[in-house]
């Protein structure tokens, strides 16, 4: 049985949130942010509220922009044409999901990049993919912050990551990859002898929107276990009347891992502090041409 070490990414964020305070009251001014939130998805509007109170902690200004869930997509990409003009923010994000009415990828791509602290646009994604400076997904970002930080071996490691989403997965794979880092095998839930893959990793990373899906019998002993997931399923002992759980069967995958995330507590936390140190960066470029420096 392994010694597990919890990758707790509260702890980690707040230390870090520490750092962007310390930051932000060196800048001659406050970093500026927005959020556009689309309709009321009760789990979308959590997230947007984490992120106003991790802005307030820090000492962002941060302004939401909230539309109902009928905006068409030619009035939602004007108000994204607005913030791009907009001298007085420094980056935002566009809430996901969005309706199904409006193409997500098509409003993606009408954000400015040099204001996308999400790290979603096309433009930063090649960046990173050819190892450039540029803002990065939060997520990925976020996962790799939490490995540096718990001093987690890298270099020559095997790293399967099961999911190929374009914010999670595909992004992760390849930062995982950056550097002479791991060697990465890139799966997702119909990859066939799924089990052979994980079982020689080193590194998973879980990121599917399916809980549990990842087995005790998908490990191996010694094995870093990052859950992605963020799942909500019905809980008949919990006042809310359902629980979070992440990806991974934790109960069951832990005693076998060296380094386990939990849900919630493990990645969430450190994709806001990612946002808001990509928002920093950002702020930071704007004034150096606000001040001529």
């Amino acid at each position: 049985m392994s010694s597990i070490t919890l990758l707790d990414g509260r702890k980690v964020s707040n230390e870090l949130k520490d750092d962007l305070r310390r930051s932000v009251k060196k800048l001659p001014r406050k970093p500026r942010m927005s959020v556009i939130l689309v309709g009321d998805n009760p789990a979308s509007i959590s997230y947007v509220n984490s992120k106003i109170k991790s802005c307030q902690e820090i000492g962002i200004d941060c302004s939401i922009l909230r539309f109902n869930s009928q905006i068409t997509e030619s009035e939602l990409i004007n108000e994204i044409s607005l913030l791009n003009t907009d001298s007085k923010i420094d980056g935002y994000i566009v809430q996901l999901p969005l309706p199904n009415h409006i193409n997500k990828d098509k409003i993606i791509s009408k954000i400015d990049p040099k204001k996308d602290i999400d790290g979603f646009h096309m433009e930063n994604i090649g960046k990173m993919t050819l190892n450039l400076p540029t803002i990065l997904p939060a997520t990925p970002y976020g996962i790799m912050q939490l490995l540096r930080y718990y001093n987690i071996e890298l270099e020559g490691k095997n790293c399967v990551v099961i999911g190929r989403s374009n914010i999670v997965g595909l992004p992760i794979s390849i930062m995982m990859g950056h550097d002479d880092q791991c060697t990465v095998t890139s799966c997702h839930v119909n990859t066939q002898n799924l089990k052979e893959f994980t079982k020689m990793a080193d590194i998973i990373i879980v990121s599917v929107g399916i809980p549990y899906f990842l087995k005790e019998d998908m490990v191996k002993e010694d094995s870093v276990i990052i859950d992605v997931g963020i799942n909500k399923i019905d809980d008949i002992n919990n006042p809310k009347g359902y629980k979070i759980v992440g990806d991974v069967d934790f109960d069951n995958v832990a005693p076998k891992a060296s380094y386990i995330t939990p849900v919630p507590g493990g990645v969430g936390p450190m994709t806001i502090i990612s946002l808001m140190k990509n928002l920093i960066h950002t702020t930071r470029l704007n004034i150096e041409k606000e001040y001529g420096h």
